[in-house]
C-alpha cells in the first residue's frame, strides 16, 4: 500500500514500474561517477536469513564462472570509446574471498580496462578470514573491507541459522593487517535480540577498530529458509534510536540512514552512487536512463556469455521523472540531498523537479535547508528507515523471488 500511494505522489504514475526481459537499451558508460560492482555468488554454506542470489560452493564451476566475468568485463568495457575513469570497485556476493586465487589476476585486468580513482573494496564472511587471507587481498588493491558479522552474540548467530564464529579474533586480525576502511555489519531485530545484545554489537564492534558500523533492520523475505518474522515496528524504532545515543557516544556519525562512520575515513557503500555498471549474475547496473539486472543462474549467465553477449534478464527505462527520483532516494538514504550533484546530474534545480516535495518536507520537519541542498532530520531518517524497507521488501521479495524461479522472466510489475 505505502509503495503504491508513494508511486502516485512522487512519480505521479498510475503505471507500476515494469522490468521487462524483452528490454530495448543501449548501455551507456559514458557517464560521471561511474562505480563497478562485482557479484560473487558462491557460499560454503547457505545462511538462512540471507535474500541475495548464492549458491553452494563448486570449484568445478568457478574457473568457468571466472572466465564468463572476464568476458563480461572485456564486452563492457568496450563500449567506451576510451579507457573510462571509475571511482570505485566493490565485489559482493556470496563471498567472493572464495575465489581469492583469480582476484590478482581479476583485478589486474580490471586495471587494465578502467582507470581506477577510487577505492576498492570487498565483503568478507568472517568463517574466511585469516591473516593470510587478508594481506592477499591487500596486496590485490582492495583497501576496503566489509565484514558481515552480523552479531558478535552466539544466541543471535544461532537465531540467524548461522554456526557459532570467533568474529572477534577475525576483526582483531583485520586491524592489525590494516585498511583504509573496516566496515562491520550489523542486524538489528533479530528474533530474540535485546536491546543490551545490540548495544554489546556496537562497543564491540567499536572498541576491535571499525571505521564504519552498517546497522541493517532484519527483513524477513518469504523464499528464504529463516522463516521467523521481525519484531514489531515499536522494538525496532527503539532500537534504532539506541543505536543513535550509542554511535554518538562512541564517536561515529551518522553517514546514512543505517551507517555509523568514524570522522575522516572513507565510507564502504557498494551501489549508493550516480551511476554504476554490475558484473556477475544477478548484478544490477544504473545509468543514465537505465535500471537492469542480470540472469539469477550461474550456468545460464556463462551461457550468455559463452554467446559473446550481456547476461541482461530484466530492465527498466527511466523517463526523466523517475530516474531523478531513484536520485532522490538514494540521496534521502545518505542524508543528503546535494543542489550541486543533482544539478549536475540532471541539468536542472531540485526545485525545478521536486518544488512540491521540498515544500513539504520542510513543512513537516522531515528535511531542513542548508546552503548546497538539503538534509534529512532525525525525523526524517525515521520515515526513510521505514520506506526503504517497504521498497527493499517488495523489491528483493518480488522481483528476486520470480528471478531465482525463472532465469529469464518475461515482466514483473513492481510498487
Amino acid at each position: 500500500m505505502l509503495t503504491n500511494i508513494l508511486r502516485l505522489l512522487m512519480a505521479r504514475s498510475i503505471k507500476p514500474f515494469v522490468f521487462e526481459n524483452n528490454f530495448k537499451y543501449k548501455l551507456d558508460i559514458d557517464v560521471e561517477n561511474l562505480g563497478l560492482y562485482f557479484h560473487i555468488p558462491f557460499c560454503r554454506k547457505i545462511c538462512s536469513f540471507c535474500p541475495y542470489y548464492k549458491i553452494k560452493f563448486d570449484r568445478d564451476i568457478l574457473e568457468e564462472f571466472y572466465k564468463a566475468l572476464i568476458k563480461e568485463l572485456y564486452l563492457v568495457s568496450g563500449l567506451a570509446d576510451k579507457k573510462k575513469e571509475i571511482t570505485s570497485v566493490y565485489f559482493g556476493g556470496g563471498t567472493p574471498a572464495l575465489m581469492v586465487d583469480y582476484l590478482p589476476d581479476l583485478m589486474d585486468t580490471i586495471k587494465s580496462l578502467f582507470i581506477i580513482k577510487g577505492n576498492a573494496g570487498i565483503e568478507l564472511h568472517p568463517l574466511d578470514i585469516n591473516e593470510a587471507l587478508l594481506r592477499r587481498i591487500k596486496s590485490c588493491g582492495f583497501d576496503m573491507i566489509s565484514i558481515g558479522i552480523q552479531s558478535f552474540q552466539d544466541k543471535c548467530i544461532a537465531a540467524l541459522g548461522r554456526e557459532k564464529i570467533d568474529s572477534v579474533s577475525k576483526l582483531k586480525a583485520a586491524k592489525r593487517v590494516g585498511f583504509k576502511a573496516i566496515d562491520v555489519d550489523l542486524i538489528f531485530g533479530i528474533p530474540g535480540q535485546t536491546m543490551e545484545d545490540l548495544m554489546k554489537d556496537f562497543e564491540i564492534a567499536a572498541s576491535l577498530g571499525a571505521t564504519q558500523i552498517s546497522t541493517y533492520p532484519f527483513i524477513y523475505f518469504s523464499y528464504t529458509k529463516l522463516k521467523e518474522r521481525p519484531p514489531g515496528k515499536k522494538l525496532k524504532k527503539r532500537m534504532l534510536e539506541s543505536l543513535l545515543n550509542i554511535s554518538k557516544k562512541m564517536g561515529y556519525e551518522r553517514n546514512s540512514v543505517w551507517t555509523f562512520s568514524k570522522k575522516n575515513t572513507p565510507k564502504y557503500s557498494s551501489v549508493t552512487r550516480d551511476n554504476y555498471v554490475g558484473f556477475g549474475p544477478s548484478a544490477a547496473s544504473l545509468l543514465k536512463e537505465i535500471f537492469k539486472i542480470n540472469t539469477f543462474s550461474v550456468k545460464e549467465y556463462i551461457k550468455c556469455l559463452d554467446d559473446n553477449k550481456i547476461p541482461t534478464a530484466l530492465g527498466l527505462k527511466f523517463n526523466e521523472r523517475t530516474r531523478a527520483l531513484y536520485w532522490l532516494f538514494w540521496s534521502s538514504y545518505n542524508l543528503d540531498i546535494s543542489q550541486k550533484n543533482f544539478y549536475r546530474l540532471f541539468g536542472k534545480k531540485l526545485e525545478d523537479v521536486f518544488k512540491l516535495e521540498l515544500y513539504w518536507g520542510e513543512k513537516l520537519k522531515y528535511i531542513k535547508r542548508y546552503k548546497n541542498g538539503y538534509g534529512l532530520s532525525d525525523k526524517g531518517a525515521y520515515i526513510f528507515h521505514l520506506v526503504e524497507q517497504s521498497y527493499t521488501h517488495q523489491y528483493i521479495d518480488k522481483t528476486w523471488k520470480t528471478a531465482l524461479k525463472n532465469p529469464w522472466p518475461k515482466r514483473i510489475a513492481l510498487y
